[in-house]
């Protein structure tokens, strides 16, 4: 054991042991109570020196979909933090109200190190297993701080500085924690001052954007003590719903009216909490000068107030939360439920610049529904480059990829050459097939997703690239990852986002779709052929379907009619899928049960449809869904849904 960890544990049994007299001046008072509650509540033996514990990818997995829709809003101030951090040393970490990492941006060359000092996706850094750390910590005192080296409560993590903030949702509930670290600090625990005020900064905007997506079908009210900043930066937010009762705050608004009123004020009328009565708020939108915009809180603070209105609600006759899709994702689906479920999330991904993952099988529209996205996104009117991974050899993806300056290899092009990412800069980059992208190459294209920045081969300045990256794949990613042949930081940086396609034989819009393809071609399709085509199990999906309807089409020749003799021998020679379900045993109790004479909700007889068409294989569903299987298993116990005896 080195001597300042040795020294260090001496120092913590010091301040610790009731009988060691008073703590020397230079412990903290958050820190001398963590590591307080780290003996006498949590039972951590401080002679111990514990490595850090890193989460499996399925547990690691787990903990990302509880927040999933989070970690797509706070993905944006990650990355913009780090643009400030990255370059002096720093790492940033995303962890949920467990503690445990679910997100990470960090140094690819400080990957080995970052990683066995926990510094990395997976970590757990609660209190009751790591001791004292910036994460656990704030999580316990519900407070941004700095644990500065020797303020670890584990010697193990001494050299190491961390700063960390706690974002709240808008009901006051701990949703996450902000984190920014190093490895090592020569500099004294006062160097860290503006690292605490800028993970404060961050985590103060985060937890604004999550608020403003929780209401933005309610009146939300921003408030700030100066005019100029009450619009663009206001420090507190609330939320109110229509007959003006307070439904949510951020946590600096939660703090302030709780401390003025004496208690909780979600629930309360507008005129308890404000010198204003609520049909007023109209005045305070934004054609009011800011000056003149001052109301008061019944305690007497002083404020600016910026109101804006819920926006006109417009009835739709589906699900509660469906929203319009744009066009080019509405003309995907003829009704099929599990395929609309998707596109809902689809359009809210849309306008972000979130990565998104999209997963099927082979020839199930993941291009098709990667360009309906770009073209419902704000960079519509930039480049799609779409990149087979499959189709480049493996001695070319490199140059392919980020391209290369003239003759900086054997056979490079004497001019050089533009790779595929800087081909899509201020657009859309497509990785199809991303599951067979080379080791080598995925450490390359991390670093350009990290960075926004690409080196060409025999270049020493690396280029800049502003990208939007989607990526498919039919394989098992996960799979890959714990095989080790698919990076793990790689998948969840692509996976912001998840969506999965239903195979062509489980989509109930079939025959719009048949009908789509043949388009006003003029040819006729008789009964027989089009229940031949809708009975076939179509295993090669929708390429499948295109190419066997282009030569029906074109047996049938110009005006003519499809009958059976005009399709392709392997539709004819197939068994039929009715004939095959018609012979099975009926799913029995593989039902859905309603709850207190309703009927079952939309989202249980989707799950239903799932589970039937994988014969109730719950790894299968889990997959097709992109969820944990102990999620499945939870839906099920909440509808109701039985497999069968």
């Amino acid at each position: 054991m080195q001597t300042a960890q040795r020294e260090h544990i001496h120092e913590v049994i010091r301040l610790v042991d009731p009988h060691a007299g008073a703590a020397g001046p230079a412990v903290d008072p958050l820190i001398r109570e963590s590591w307080s509650r780290c003996v006498h509540q949590h039972k951590l033996d401080p002679t111990r020196m514990q490595e850090a514990i890193i989460l499996p990818s399925q547990r690691v997995r787990e903990h990302r979909e509880r927040i999933e829709e989070f970690l797509s809003i706070a993905r944006h101030g990650l990355e913009a933090i780090h643009q400030q951090v990255g370059g002096l040393g720093y790492c940033v970490l995303l962890a949920d109200a467990r503690g445990v990492t679910v997100d990470y941006l960090g140094d690819l060359r400080l990957d080995p190190d970052l990683r066995r000092t926990g510094l990395y996706l997976g970590s757990d850094w609660n209190e009751h297993l790591a001791g004292t750390c910036a994460i656990g910590t704030a999580i316990a005192a519900g407070q941004a701080l700095v644990v500065h080296q020797t303020d670890h409560f584990d010697a193990t993590h001494i050299p190491l500085t961390c700063t960390a903030a706690p974002i709240f949702d808008p009901l006051g509930h701990l949703t996450a924690v902000l984190d920014i670290s190093a490895l090592t600090s020569p500099q004294a625990k006062s160097s860290q001052h503006l690292a605490l005020q800028l993970v404060k900064l961050y985590a103060h905007r985060v937890e604004s954007a999550n608020f403003l997506r929780w209401f933005r079908s309610d009146w939300v009210l921003k408030l700030h003590p100066s005019p100029e900043f009450v619009e663009i930066s206001p420090d507190y937010l609330v939320a109110l719903d229509a007959g003006g009762r307070m439904v949510g705050h951020n946590r600096a608004a939660q703090l302030l009216l709780e401390a003025a009123h004496g208690s909780c004020v979600l629930g309360l009328a507008f005129e308890q909490l404000f010198d204003l009565r609520f049909n007023d708020l109209g005045r305070y939108l934004r054609a009011m000068p800011g000056e003149r915009r001052a109301v008061a809180l019944r305690g007497g603070t002083r404020l600016f107030l910026h109101a804006i209105a819920p926006p006109s609600r417009v009835v739709m006759p589906t699900v509660a939360d469906a929203i319009a899709l744009p066009s080019p994702l509405a003309a995907l689906s003829g009704g099929d439920a599990a395929l609309d479920q998707q596109l809902q999330r689809a359009a809210r991904l849309a306008e972000t610049e979130v990565s998104v993952l999209v997963t099927g099988e082979t020839g199930s529209g993941k291009e098709y529904l990667a360009r309906a996205l770009h073209a419902a996104s704000p960079r519509r009117d930039q480049a799609f480059v779409a990149v087979n991974c499959a189709a480049i050899p493996e001695t070319l993806i490199e140059s392919e990829l980020f391209g290369h300056l003239p003759g900086a290899f054997s056979g490079a092009a004497p001019k050089g050459k533009r790779g595929l990412v800087q081909e899509a800069d201020g657009g859309t980059l497509f990785l199809d097939e991303i599951g067979d992208m080379p080791l080598a190459m995925q450490a390359r294209l991390l670093r350009v997703l990290a960075e926004r920045e690409v080196l060409p081969i025999g270049a020493t300045r690396a280029v800049k690239v502003d990208v939007r990256v989607l990526a498919a794949t039919h394989a098992d990613l996960p799979a890959r990852v714990r095989e080790g042949r698919f990076r793990e930081d790689l998948y969840y940086r692509l996976a912001g986002a998840h969506l999965t396609l239903p195979p062509l034989r489980r989509r109930r819009d079939l025959a719009w779709l048949i009908g789509r393809f043949l388009g006003t071609s003029g040819v006729q399709l008789d009964p027989a052929a089009e229940q031949r085509l809708l009975a076939y199990a179509w295993p090669g999906n929708l390429r499948e379907l295109r190419n066997a309807l282009d030569f029906a089409r074109a047996m049938a020749g110009p005006g003519g009619t499809i009958g059976l003799p005009e399709l392709p021998e392997s539709v004819l020679a197939a068994t039929s899928m009715t004939a095959i379900e018609a012979a099975e045993p009926s799913d029995g109790a593989g039902e859905v049960a309603g709850h207190a004479g309703h009927p079952p909700s939309p989202e249980a007889m989707l799950l239903l449809q799932y589970l039937r068409a994988a014969r109730w294989n719950i790894s299968a569903v889990a997959h097709q869904m992109g969820v944990a299987r102990m999620t499945v298993y939870r839906r099920m116990r909440r509808w109701g849904i039985q497999p069968p005896a």
